[in-house]
């Protein structure tokens, strides 16, 4: 009967201590965005858009900023990767998850919208729903992140909105800005201030 008792204190201890380490992982922030990485994004944008603009099919164009995602999403993801691993931080934990949640509907709705609106020909209207979907993402996802994380989407959401009201001819302008310039200047701010 004594041997029981410290049994189940012991249960309940290693219960409370499992309740706190989730408690306090909900609580914190996910830190592991790459400034680093996305200050890289800029300049692979900014080329993506000179290549693009000199695109005479839209087919064509429509390549060309395709390849620069994928290549976006692989440098990210290495960023991220590095980051979490210098700074000992989850990409499975409560927050990281929490990020991930908000971030990627957004990104998925962005590639129907562009399935949809390529289909039509619609395509004058892609960089603004580009522009405004990730600024979207980054807002809702860095909403479990530091402060910047959800100022770069709101500047996101500034470019898409003007890009809207713009002859589409600008459209490589607006991208160029936006996934080049911010993400250098955001980038090199976060890597500053939150460690890389």
């Amino acid at each position: 009967m004594h041997e029981a008792a410290p049994e189940a204190l012991h249960d309940r201890a290693l219960d409370h201590l499992a309740f706190i380490r989730q408690t306090m992982e909900s609580a914190t922030a996910f830190t592991a965005v790459s400034g680093w990485a996305q200050a890289a994004i800029g300049p692979t944008a900014l080329v993506a858009a000179a290549l693009a603009h000199q695109q005479h099919a839209p087919q064509r164009w429509l390549t060309v900023w395709l390849a620069e995602a994928v290549l976006a999403v692989t440098v990210a993801a290495c960023g991220m990767a590095w980051k979490a691993r210098r700074s000992g931080v989850s990409l499975v934990s409560g927050p990281a998850r929490k990020f991930a949640w908000n971030f990627v509907p957004p990104l998925l709705v962005g590639a129907l919208l562009t399935v949809a609106l390529a289909r039509v020909g619609l395509w004058g209207h892609l960089p603004a729903v580009w522009l405004l979907l990730y600024g979207t993402a980054v807002i809702t996802g860095g909403a479990f992140s530091v402060r910047i994380v959800p100022a770069m989407g709101i500047a996101f959401l500034a470019l898409g909105a003007a890009a809207l009201f713009t002859p589409a001819r600008l459209g490589d302008l607006w991208l160029a800005a936006g996934f080049g310039l911010l993400h250098v200047g955001f980038g090199v701010a976060i890597a500053r201030r939150y460690g890389g």
